[in-house]
């Protein structure tokens, strides 16, 4: 089992659990807006975030991804979770 971390700014972690359940995945209590993980046949992936302080007086919000699988199956689902998060902004 494989376990990769992987850091967006720009997107909330609403978006990415819809991002991950539009892959495939299916959140944990069936509610983006909750704090369960999303988990599919090959892979799970857990979403946290924090405010990230850029400058002087700016702030982001800069949410954590970690997957979990094997390593075949998180390259094509890091791959395209990354281009729907780049999209959002981050």
């Amino acid at each position: 089992m494989t376990r990769v971390e992987k850091s967006f700014r720009g997107i909330s972690e609403r978006l990415a659990r819809r991002y991950l359940s539009n892959l495939g995945g299916e959140i944990e209590g069936g509610d983006p807006e909750g704090d369960g993980d999303v988990i599919a046949d090959e892979w799970r992936a857990s979403v946290s975030s924090e405010k990230v302080q850029i400058g002087a007086s700016m702030t982001l919000t800069e949410v954590t991804v970690v997957f979990e699988g094997e390593e075949g199956v998180l390259d094509g689902l890091i791959e395209k979770f990354s281009q729907k998060a780049m999209r959002a902004g981050g």
